[in-house]
């Protein structure tokens, strides 16, 4: 079992002990994702995956915290956002921007990059080093900027 997983089971059984429902209802959603990663994949994950299935939960919370906004909907807003403060406890530490610009600088130069039509590979140098550290839509976006001389 990878470190990370292990530390979000002993959070479960620490919040099923103190009875905070709320937390506990989220560590479960949680373990039920990387639970159906790992029978999809019949694989055990790596701390990587298990930082890419909280990533993408994330996106979902976020993404469903500004239909709920638009729609009105405070009390679902909310109880999303305690979701996403309890999965982002399971992130590593986000990448500064210092340090995001050098890997992309670094990626440009060991790709060999010249202009737009050469992103993939960069992104593909790039994404792995970032994940789960930096907003990687936003990364994206300086890379094209980085590519395109902007």
């Amino acid at each position: 079992m990878s470190e990370l997983k292990h530390r979000v089971t002993e959070d479960m059984k620490n919040a099923m002990r103190a009875r905070e429902t709320a937390r506990l209802s989220a560590i479960r959603l949680l373990l039920a994702a990387l639970k159906q990663r790992e029978v999809d994949e019949r694989k055990e994950l790596t701390d990587a995956d298990v930082v890419a299935v909280i990533d993408k939960m994330l996106k979902q919370r976020r993404d469903s915290i500004g239909q709920y906004e638009a729609a009105g909907r405070q009390d679902l807003a909310d109880a999303e956002k305690f979701e996403v403060t309890v999965l982002e406890a399971y992130m590593p530490q986000g990448a500064s921007a210092e340090e995001i610009a050098a890997t992309i600088a670094t990626a440009v130069t060991q790709s060999g990059a010249t202009g737009p039509q050469d992103m993939g590979k960069v992104m593909a140098i790039v994404k792995p080093l970032l994940a789960g550290r930096a907003d990687m839509a936003a990364v994206s976006q300086l890379v094209k900027a980085r590519l395109t001389g902007g």
